[in-house]
């Protein structure tokens, strides 16, 4: 069975959905001898726009510089399947349920501090959204001691595999061997895949079609 078409995400609103939830980013940037350098980044979706802040200096800042087109991702490994849900025998049989955003775009660096006081008050509702804290002001030297990164995609790329591919039947399946399995993530792993965890067991509660 062809699964690209299949595992592509259609929704912008479920990819941008993913996004805002995900704590880390990688960005790709191109060193001064060609290589590729990827950094963990903490990040915001932001008005169809990524936003990352960081040092004043660095590797990275010093590549877009150079060379402004990047790359930038985000993943999340919902569960691992092994091998044994399928063969006891066959080691080939492993897999891994997830979802992933792809981006190819243009860096620039933020420089009006209105847009730039957008951003970092994005990142701190983001990853701090219990609050606690006094928003970011554009009059604040802080603005001066952080650099913005901002990327603009060009193109943007979603995949997940959360057994949509599957029929009904063997979805269930699945799903109820993830159950026992009961690893750390299978509660949620079960919700996204669209089943709810009943006293009597599992119930499909929603085709999962993004």
């Amino acid at each position: 069975m062809q699964l690209t078409g299949i595992l592509q995400i259609r929704s912008y609103e479920k990819a941008k959905e993913f996004l805002n939830e995900e704590h880390v980013g990688r960005v790709a940037s191109i060193d001064k001898n060609g290589f590729p350098q990827i950094i963990p980044m903490n990040f915001v979706f932001l008005n169809d726009v990524v936003y990352m802040h960081s040092h004043v200096k660095g590797e990275k800042l010093e590549n877009i510089s150079r060379n402004n087109k990047v790359g930038f991702e985000a993943d999340r490994e919902l569960e691992f399947l092994p091998s044994y849900f399928e063969d006891p025998h066959n080691a080939s049989l492993a897999d891994t349920l997830y979802i992933s955003i792809v981006i190819k775009g243009l860096a620039s660096f933020v420089s009006d501090r209105e847009e730039k006081t957008l951003a970092l008050n994005g990142l701190m509702e983001k990853y701090q959204p219990e609050g606690h804290y006094d928003p970011i002001q554009s009059d604040m030297r802080v603005l001066d001691a952080v650099s913005v990164i901002k990327v603009t995609p060009q193109t943007l790329h979603g995949k997940y595999k959360i057994g949509q591919h599957m029929r009904p039947e063997d979805r269930m399946t699945l799903a109820q061997k993830i159950l026992e399995k009961n690893s750390p993530t299978a509660h949620d792993t079960l919700k996204i895949m669209g089943f709810e965890i009943t006293d009597t067991g599992l119930k499909m509660i929603d085709n999962p079609i993004w």
